[in-house]
């Protein structure tokens, strides 16, 4: 089950072509997914955000099933539960729910799959499963599609982390953790 890892080549490649260097990607896929793309069953690391779901739905779903459709935020529960949650609300409307999720190692949304440089939902979500480098090319679509590059270039974490995560950044203190990240794998 086990999937393709990230090799330093392919952190490397993908810095040459944003520009910066291999240390704010590192700090960008640790801050993320603490450096895990898949979990030991194979499935691609994900968080299924019921706020989301609850949007693309037109919030048909929240009265009968307000664990995953809530304007609300919150309520993700463990890691291990992610995919049946998922599971859940694909039941009810399949692309609702795989735009509802982030994906992978850099955690990309997936209602943002054009951005990160696929034509459909489905091409994102199969590139989610097949490989760490997969998405790592996401990332770098995604960076770039959101003029984001020159951020990780003058490690500008606040902006970054603002751009990446939503206005709601600094509760979870990220542009903190990617400049601790940073400086963690040689940055300076």
């Amino acid at each position: 089950m086990a999937k393709p890892t990230l090799t330093d080549q392919d952190f490397q490649d993908a810095a040459n072509m944003l520009g910066c260097n291999v240390a704010a990607i590192k700090a960008v896929s640790e801050v993320e997914s603490r450096q895990k793309g898949f979990y030991d069953n194979g499935e691609p690391v994900i968080l299924f955000e019921r706020h989301i779901f609850s949007k693309y739905t037109n919030h048909m779903f929240d009265k009968t099933n307000p664990d995953i459709s809530n304007p609300k935020p919150g309520g993700y529960g463990p890691s291990s539960a992610q995919h049946a949650r998922l599971q859940e609300a694909v039941k009810l409307n399949r692309n609702a729910a795989l735009m509802s999720a982030s994906w992978g190692k850099f955690q990309i949304m997936g209602f943002n799959f054009a951005l990160a440089g696929f034509t459909s939902l489905q091409e994102f979500i199969n590139a989610m499963y097949t490989s760490e480098r997969d998405h790592l090319m996401a990332f770098v679509q995604y960076v770039k599609h959101c003029s984001l590059d020159d951020e990780l270039r003058n490690k500008q974490w606040a902006e970054f982390a603002k751009r990446y995560n939503g206005a709601d950044y600094k509760k979870n203190n990220y542009d903190t953790k990617l400049a601790a990240a940073y400086k963690k794998y040689g940055g300076k």
